[in-house]
């Protein structure tokens, strides 16, 4: 194979309400030529239920896809290897993910941990905020290390019922994770300890009904951005290292005002030089782009492009940071856009992977 980027998508591929179709085929894996902006599939599984996120080793070697299923008390999170020269995808294990829709996971800097946010629907079950699990040496999961709980609750009583860990994010320097609590508005820090436990650090407040989802991490270490899926806004936060607290910079809208009452934002990435902050745009389908003040952390708005189908759930940048990839939940399509450094705005390419009711998107080189 040549020296290609892998992309790794997970697709719908059981129903649930509150998705528009189940058209996906579970895991599937691809190689893009960003010269010739090729895409070529490798492999494809539909032996993971509703991959809705996953998280891939930096070498490509080992996946992990989160099950989010509706009416599971606990979703799962499965562990496949991937093997580069014969486009193999092999099934290692799997484990509970100890709380109900499952949403988010993300690799330790020191690929010693996986940790696993919880969305969580109704009561009963394990109903944890966060597990963690560690590594067996093939790359398969081990049992749960640890668990966290959340509770409270926001002003939104249709969305903010209750606690929804909607994704966990380890800062830039490693050791602490930060989770986006969309029910309860806050970003709840905590120490990473060696033996898996989590430590609670700090509450950091969001404005009440602003309903975080994802974050981007600046690579100074010092800035982080909050997309709020209930209000379409971006916060820009500061992050104090040594007690994992978080203080308010700036806030922008994501979308343009007549457009908020019926947007719902998903996913933000940064540039890899951390110049500018890339957030998608449910219901105004649409990628905003904002640049950032390297000194200060404040937020400008750049433009809105579209994003090349509907509801862009997930982004993506190249490891080069050349291209963006967005994948258009309700249009069975991978949309690929090009990226100018210099300015930040995204040039769609015409060109994309066409997959039914893409969910995530991971690329490594």
């Amino acid at each position: 194979m040549r020296k290609d980027c892998l992309v790794f998508v997970g697709s719908l591929n059981r129903e649930a309400p509150y998705f528009q179709g189940a058209r996906g085929v579970g895991l599937g894996v691809y190689s893009f030529d960003g010269t010739t902006l090729e895409t070529r599939k490798l492999a494809e599984t539909n032996d993971v239920d509703n991959p809705t996120f996953l998280s891939v080793t930096p070498d490509g070697s080992h996946i992990y896809a989160n099950s989010e299923v509706f009416t599971w008390r606990e979703g799962t999170v499965s562990a496949y290897s991937f093997d580069r020269a014969s486009g193999a995808l092999t099934y290692l294990n799997k484990q509970p993910s100890l709380g109900s829709i499952t949403a988010h996971n993300t690799i330790t800097r020191d690929a010693t941990k996986l940790l696993v946010a919880n969305y969580g629907m109704g009561e009963g079950g394990p109903d944890r905020a966060v597990a963690v699990y560690g590594f067996e040496e093939n790359g398969a999961l081990s049992a749960p290390l640890a668990s966290v709980s959340h509770k409270g609750s926001g002003p939104n009583a249709a969305r903010q019922e209750r606690s929804h860990a909607h994704s966990v994010t380890e800062t830039i320097t490693g050791g602490t994770a930060i989770v986006a609590d969309l029910g309860i508005d806050r970003l709840v820090s905590y120490r990473i300890e060696r033996g898996g436990n989590l430590v609670k650090l700090a509450e950091s407040a969001l404005p009440p009904g602003a309903g975080p989802r994802h974050l981007a991490l600046h690579p100074n270490g010092r800035f982080v951005f909050v997309m709020n899926e209930l209000d379409s806004t971006i916060v820009s936060m500061a992050l104090d290292e040594a007690t994992g607290k978080l203080s308010f910079i700036d806030a922008k809208p994501a979308v343009p005002a007549e457009a908020r009452d019926s947007n719902h934002c998903a996913d933000i990435q940064i540039a890899p030089d951390g110049r500018f902050v890339y957030g998608s745009n449910r219901g105004h389908d649409s990628v905003v782009v904002m640049a950032v003040d390297q000194n200060t952390g404040a937020l400008s708005l750049v433009g809105y492009v579209p994003c090349g189908g509907a509801t862009p759930r997930n982004l993506a940048l190249t490891p080069s940071g050349g291209h963006l990839f967005s994948a258009n939940q309700n249009a069975d399509r991978i949309s690929i856009f090009a990226r100018d450094a210099d300015s930040g705005m995204l040039t769609d390419t015409g060109r994309a992977i066409e997959i039914g009711t893409p969910m995530c998107v991971k690329i490594v080189r």
